[in-house]
């Protein structure tokens, strides 16, 4: 997590971010426990209490789940981590569109982007 914070968005919410994106790319698996509040502030180098409110607010997503005297824990609710990944990749999808169209591109010729996109990448990187 040896990235640097920007100013634009809440540092909590970058956090939290950061954290979806391991546990949609399955780094961090239904179950595993999240570093102590302690242990996360020093490997991010934020303040302990912008972990705890990014800790509570994934609680209140029902994301991970708070154990007393355990620590926090990835939920194994297959329902939620299911919502989660479709969250994001439709906000992920409609940022790009968005981004697009602003550019005057229309949606025939992102689909042939992105097609064209995934071919050359599919067929390592030829054309």
């Amino acid at each position: 997590m040896g990235e640097a914070f920007h100013n634009l968005t809440p540092i909590y919410i970058q956090l939290a971010e950061r954290i979806n994106r391991q546990i949609v790319r399955q780094d961090l698996k239904p179950g595993d426990k999240l570093p102590s509040v302690r242990e996360m502030a020093i490997q991010v180098g934020i303040n302990p209490n912008t972990v705890q409110r990014t800790y509570r607010e994934l609680e209140l997503m029902g994301i991970v789940e708070t154990r007393r005297g355990q620590g926090t824990f990835v939920t194994e609710n297959k329902q939620v981590l299911e919502k989660l990944r479709e969250m994001m990749k439709e906000s992920r999808i409609e940022s790009f569109v968005r981004e697009m169209s602003e550019m005057g591109y229309s949606a025939e010729e992102m689909m042939e982007g992105l097609n064209r996109y995934l071919r050359r990448k599919k067929g390592g990187d030829k054309e």
